[in-house]
C-alpha cells in the first residue's frame, strides 16, 4: 500500500508515444483489480474491455483513472449510489469525464460512493484493514488508489468526502477551491459546499490533476523541464498551526502523530506558528449544516418523496431537516459563508499555509460510520484548497494523515507546500 517511487510525469512522459507501454500499464492495473476486488469491492462497475488506440502522444497517456460513480459516463452505468438509478446511463459525459478522455486517459471503472454523496454507506472497505471503513463518501476512490489498482481518481467533497477517506487510505487527497472544477454532470449534493477533488500516490499526482482539470496547462507536463518549471517542492516561510476549538476530539494516537510531524518539519527548516483557532469556527459548522439540508432537499429531495422505499433513513432525515429550514435562516448561513471566506484571507496572513489533522483518528472499525468530518467541514464550508498526505501509522498499523490548507485560490502553491511536506516526511 506504499506510495509509488517513481515520478508519474516521468513515466507518463517516458510512455507518451509507445502504445505498447500504455497497455501493459492498463494490464497491471487489470491484474491488481482482479487480485484485490473480490474483497475490496472498490468498483461497482468495471467494463469488460478497454479502448488504448489513439491515447499515445496525449497528456495522461493512458493512464487508468478511477471515476466516482456520482459522475456521469455515457458508456457506464452511473447510479449515484441508489438503487434508484440501477442501470442509468447518462446521455454524456460529466466534464471531468471528458477531460480525462480528451487528455488521453482511460476511465478503469466506476468507483463506489455512498448514497447520492451522503452517510449511507456502500460495500468498499480499508484497504489496509478489511474490518475498517475506508471513509466516505468517496470509498472506491480512495480505496482504488490505497490498493494500488490505479494512480489517479476522481472523487467529490461536500464536507469531508476527499480530504478524510484520502487519510484512512494512506493516499494523498486534494481537494481544489470551490468552483475550480467544473460540477457539470456530477450529482449535486450541496452546489454551494459541493467540490470535485482528486486522489493519488503522491503530491505530484495530485499536480497533474491541478495542471490538467483546474490550470488547464497540459503543456506543463509536455518534458521533464517544462515540468519543473511549473511545479517544484517549496519550502514554506512559515505555517500556521491550527487545532481548532474541536481539539479534543481528536485521539491521542493522531495528536502524537501530528506533533511528531511537525517536529520533523521545524527540523528540515520549517518556522512554525501556533494560531489561536478561527473564532467562528463552532458557527461555520451550524451555518454548514442548514446549507447543507436546504440544498440537499432541493437537490434530492424530490426523488426521496417519489422513491420513499429506495431511500435510506439517513438521505431521509437530511432532506426532511432541509424542508423546514426557514428561508431566512438559509440566506443567513450563505451570507455568513461569503462573509467568512473573505475574513479566512486576513487570517492565514502571513502563513504560507495553514496545517491541521484531516480526521480525528485513524479508519474507524466497521463499515457502519465513515468517520467523523469535523477537520475537514471547515475548509469545506470556506472553500479553500486542502492537500493531505500521509504522515505515519497509528498503533493498529492504520494510516494518518496531515492536512496543509490555502488561500481561496492559492491551489497551486498549496500543493507545492504539501510536496515538500511530503519529501520532509519520508
Amino acid at each position: 500500500m506504499s506510495a509509488e517511487s517513481r515520478s508519474l510525469v516521468a513515466e507518463l512522459i517516458a510512455s507518451r508515444g509507445d502504445e505498447q507501454t500504455c497497455r501493459a500499464r492498463l494490464e497491471a492495473s487489470e491484474a491488481r483489480a482482479q487480485e484485490f476486488e473480490p474483497w475490496l469491492k472498490a468498483f461497482v462497475y468495471r467494463p469488460d474491455s478497454y479502448e488504448t488506440r489513439n491515447v499515445a502522444g496525449k497528456p495522461l497517456a493512458g493512464l487508468p483513472i478511477g471515476v466516482k460513480d456520482l459522475m456521469a459516463t455515457h458508456d457506464m452505468p452511473t447510479t449515484y449510489g441508489s438503487p434508484i438509478y440501477a442501470g442509468f446511463r447518462p446521455a454524456e459525459d460529466a466534464w471531468i469525464v471528458e477531460r480525462i478522455r480528451h487528455f488521453g486517459g482511460i476511465v478503469f471503472g466506476k468507483t463506489v460512493t455512498t448514497e447520492f454523496a451522503w452517510r449511507e454507506p456502500g460495500p468498499t472497505v480499508n484497504p489496509w484493514n478489511r474490518l475498517h471503513t475506508p471513509g466516505g463518501s468517496s470509498s472506491g476512490s480512495a480505496a482504488a488508489v490505497g490498493a494500488g489498482i490505479v494512480p489517479l481518481a476522481v472523487g467529490t467533497q461536500t464536507v469531508g468526502s476527499v480530504i478524510r477517506p484520502a487519510a484512512f487510505c494512506g493516499v494523498v487527497g486534494y481537494k481544489p477551491s470551490h468552483g475550480k472544477v467544473p460540477s457539470a454532470g456530477v450529482h449535486p449534493l450541496a452546489p454551494s459546499l459541493d467540490h470535485v477533488g482528486f486522489f493519488a500516490r503522491t503530491v505530484e499526482g495530485a499536480a497533474i490533476c491541478h495542471a490538467l482539470f483546474v490550470d488547464a496547462k497540459p503543456d506543463a507536463i509536455a518534458h521533464l523541464d517544462a515540468w519543473t518549471r511549473y511545479f517544484t517542492a517549496r519550502r514554506p516561510r512559515k505555517l500556521g498551526v491550527i487545532r481548532t476549538p474541536f481539539w479534543d476530539r481528536v485521539t491521542e494516537d493522531q495528536k502524537a502523530n501530528f506533533d511528531a510531524t511537525l517536529a520533523r518539519l521545524q527540523a528540515a527548516g520549517a518556522t512554525l506558528v501556533e494560531l489561536d483557532p478561527f473564532d467562528a469556527m463552532p458557527s461555520m459548522l451550524d451555518a454548514l449544516q442548514i446549507i447543507l439540508q436546504v440544498e440537499a432537499a432541493r437537490a434530492v429531495g424530490p426523488l426521496a418523496a417519489d422513491y420513499p422505499d429506495l431511500i435510506s433513513q439517513h438521505m431521509l432525515a437530511l432532506t426532511t431537516a432541509g424542508a423546514a429550514v426557514p428561508a431566512e435562516q438559509y440566506e443567513a448561513a450563505l451570507a455568513l459563508q461569503g462573509r467568512l471566506r473573505s475574513e479566512f484571507a486576513g487570517f492565514i496572513d502571513g502563513c504560507d499555509a495553514l496545517v491541521t489533522v484531516p480526521a480525528t483518528d485513524a479508519a474507524p472499525g466497521g463499515l457502519a460510520d465513515t468517520g467523523d468530518a469535523t477537520f475537514c467541514a471547515p475548509w469545506s464550508f470556506l472553500g479553500v484548497p486542502a492537500v493531505t498526505v500521509p504522515s505515519g501509522q497509528s498503533q493498529d498499523g492504520l494510516p494518518l494523515g496531515f492536512q496543509v490548507l490555502g488561500r481561496q485560490g492559492d491551489d497551486l502553491p498549496t500543493l507545492q507546500t504539501a510536496a515538500w511536506i511530503e519529501t520532509a516526511l519520508r
